[in-house]
């Protein structure tokens, strides 16, 4: 059969489905609510038959998500490879950021950069990761992202510090401020609140504080009790997303309560969880680095599997708000970017 009246003829019967749909519970909705309202009990409507309506339309009102969900996003959609900025003189991309206006931070392992491509991957800046003053030397980024003021800010494990680059210093170039010391910084935001978040991998924590016009913290907070937290975004509601090494994604809010666990709202199974981040809809994407795919989880319905195939060993991940997806791709040394929206919203 033709592909596009095959496909015209699947339209035809959704269409015709979802219409039929809302007739019948419009006129079951005009008939049932004078009765309902007015009417002293509920004639021979038992309470099982309540139950059992209830439940059928649960799952009634999921199939019509997951069919929303689907007609939305596509699969596979793979649209550009921006090659490792520093080439193959050291390992693999790892962390990656997408910025408001589109400009992309990649950093890479062992490698004292943070380099600013444009949204088409053409080089704009490379930032060199150089102490200034006397003893100064260089450090190594592990993760990377951008306040809302701009200023880029990472975290390096090796020397087991936050970074703020200022570029508005008395240097010509600009100078990194080592703002705290960690114990094993991997992930690293920006939330609502301008708060920097940090994953502490060997502590199992997650620190969020602020910073002010002389780059001293405030307001510094943990949350403990996390299974190798590595990647960190921040949530539409003010709090956070965080991925477990150990086979799970958190959800917590701006009062860094737990919210919820992924695996456990959507009953499904991680194998070895890395880079997350979340669209404009509060949708999570987490990209699964041992099973080498990544799942949007979205407000409502069931996890779609984005990219199912083409990945390696992937790492950092960020969307941009043109519905494209950026992951680091380690094992690939590259910056893969997929098409995950049919349509930009």
């Amino acid at each position: 059969m033709d592909y596009t009246l095959e496909t015209s003829q699947q339209k035809e019967k959704l269409l015709k489905t979802i219409y039929s749909l809302q007739l019948k519970s419009f006129a079951t909705l005009q008939a049932a609510s004078p009765l309902l309202s007015r009417q002293r009990g509920m004639g021979m409507v038992t309470q099982h038959q309540v139950h059992q309506l209830a439940d059928k339309a649960k799952s009634l009102c999921g199939d019509l998500d997951n069919i929303k969900n689907l007609l939305r996003y596509c699969q596979d959609d793979l649209v550009q490879r921006i090659p490792n900025p520093t080439g193959s003189c050291y390992g693999g991309v790892r962390g990656v950021h997408c910025s408001r206006d589109g400009s992309i931070y990649v950093t890479a392992e062992s490698a004292p950069w943070v380099h600013v491509l444009s949204s088409t991957g053409h080089m704009l800046q490379a930032l060199p990761c150089q102490q200034t003053g006397k003893g100064g030397g260089t450090f190594l980024p592990e993760d990377v992202t951008v306040t809302h003021s701009g200023m880029v800010a990472v975290a390096d494990m090796v020397s087991e510090a936050i970074w703020v680059f200022n570029p508005h210093s008395g240097h010509s170039k600009g100078e990194w401020i080592k703002i705290r010391n960690v114990g094993s910084p991997r992930g690293i935001g920006v939330d609502s609140m301008e708060k920097i978040l940090v994953a502490d991998y060997a502590q199992g924590q997650v620190h969020s504080f602020a910073l002010d016009h002389a780059f001293k913290m405030l307001n510094v907070h943990s949350v403990p009790n996390l299974q190798g937290p590595r990647y960190i975004s921040p949530a539409l509601n003010g709090g956070f997303v965080v991925s477990e090494e150990c086979g799970d994604v958190k959800v917590f809010t701006n009062s860094r309560k737990l919210l919820c666990s992924l695996s456990s709202k959507y009953k499904h199974h991680f194998g070895n969880p890395a880079g997350v981040c979340v669209d404009m809809d509060g949708s999570i994407l987490v990209a699964d680095e041992q099973h080498r795919t990544v799942h949007l989880f979205p407000k409502h319905g069931s996890p779609i599997c984005l990219v199912s195939s083409g990945l390696r060993r992937p790492a950092g991940m960020a969307c941009s708000s043109f519905g494209h997806l950026f992951v680091a791709d380690t094992g690939d040394n590259c910056v893969k970017v997929f098409k995950y929206r049919v349509r930009a919203p």
